[in-house]
């Protein structure tokens, strides 16, 4: 339903963008992963309105799509010359998805918007000015932030009371619905909590997640975007789910996280009508799902070498058993391994370094130490081009209102 109303005080809300720190390709089976969000946010002023539409516009450089943009990312960049950007609306008289917003930031509030009124709590317009430091493209999930932003603004004006995780759902929701995108929970989740958190999926209706207090003193957190395209990558990241889930269902489970891994372990033989690389992604799995759990024990102890340490084998194992550090459609194409073959070079065992998200091209997630911040930085932005390297700091503070 709508709710009617008007206000002419500004308001201003952000949301974050998002690391994933460890458990690589865990959530869609349910298991664990160590996420946090960063610094780096989306931001809007709004005011609210009684006319059912929402209207938005940017300003600082990005603006949100209307249509077609490849059906990944919901920005684009303002042309240099563009003095002042267009504004879209968004009809919330109509919130079933429609096919010409698939893919666009325009499908994203009239999907997050449905899942409130589907749950019957007040929806309507309002006018906002959106701005972005979120990099489109290096990992961060500028379209979760997006979605958590745009759930703090229907909660905020129109008195919603809904958790964090709830806005991290209506986000997901929207996302698979009405963007096009089958994601899972995490990014939603991390954006909207805020701080480092334990994910743990393993109740699907009751997602737990577990703050963990840390610093990394002298050290950043940094992401390299390879440049890589993602472009006919959609088999090799369906293949991980399903190979993992096929694994499940020789037991008669849905997800991996249904199975003990004695069990899996026991019955290898079996499994390898499935195709051995199925098996190495399960083993993945089940190492990955309990290394969230020492990587956080190591950081609240403040153990950073046997972080540092946990972090490497992390990458590790998504080399060697998830194999989703190149794509085998396209073996000279390898931007992730390369980052991660430098990296391991220029930090010399005194950081850590791994792929981050869904991998075969895109990002990598090092941890460098501030001596070496420059070096590393000159050496990757040489090879991967100038501004590829964002240094990030985690954020205590999920998506939400904020003070001016």
């Amino acid at each position: 339903m709508n709710a009617s109303g008007t206000g002419n005080t500004i308001r201003y809300f952000s949301a974050p963008g998002r690391v994933e720190i460890g458990g690589n390709h865990t959530d869609h089976q349910h298991g664990r992963v160590l996420a946090a969000a960063v610094g780096l946010e989306i931001k809007a002023a709004v005011k609210k309105s009684g006319s059912g539409i929402v209207r938005f516009s940017s300003i600082g450089g990005l603006f949100p799509a209307t249509n077609g943009t490849g059906g990944q990312f919901p920005f684009t960049a303002t042309a240099p010359e563009e003095k002042s950007p267009p504004v879209t609306e968004v009809d919330l008289s109509v919130l079933e998805p429609l096919p010409e917003e698939k893919g666009t930031s325009a499908g994203l509030i009239r999907g997050v918007a449905a899942w409130f009124a589907q749950r019957g709590h007040a929806i309507g317009g309002f006018d906002a000015e959106i701005s972005s430091t979120v990099p489109v493209g290096a990992g961060l999930s500028s379209s979760a932030a997006f979605e958590v932003l745009i759930g703090n603004i229907f909660k905020g004006l129109y008195g919603a009371v809904v958790s964090s995780i709830e806005i991290a759902k209506a986000g997901q929701f929207a996302e698979n619905a009405y963007f096009g995108k089958p994601c899972g929970l995490m990014d939603q989740a991390a954006s909207s909590f805020g701080g480092l958190n334990i994910i743990d999926f393993g109740d699907p209706d009751n997602t737990v997640v577990t703050p963990v207090i840390a610093e990394l003193p002298g050290c950043s957190l940094c992401v390299v975007d390879t440049g890589g395209s993602h472009a006919d990558l959609t088999p090799d990241y369906a293949a991980i789910p399903g190979e993992m889930k096929a694994v499940a269902a020789h037991f008669g489970k849905g997800y991996l996280s249904e199975l003990q891994a004695g069990e899996f372990y026991g019955a290898i033989s079996s499994l390898r009508r499935l195709g051995d690389r199925a098996i190495m992604r399960a083993i993945h799995f089940y190492g990955e799902n309990e290394r969230v759990l020492e990587q956080a024990a190591a950081l609240e102890r403040g153990d950073t070498e046997t972080f540092f340490g946990l972090v490497i084998e992390s990458g590790r194992s998504s080399l060697a058993y998830l194999q989703n550090v190149f794509s085998t459609s396209a073996p000279q194409e390898q931007g992730v391994t390369l980052a991660l073959a430098l990296s391991e070079k220029l930090l010399a065992g005194k950081g850590a370094w791994r792929v981050h998200g869904g991998g075969f091209a895109g990002t990598i997630l090092a941890f460098v130490p501030d001596s070496l911040k420059q070096a590393y930085e000159r050496q990757m932005c040489a090879v991967f081009g100038k501004g590829r390297c964002h240094f990030l700091k985690i954020r205590k503070k999920g998506g939400g209102e904020q003070n001016p």
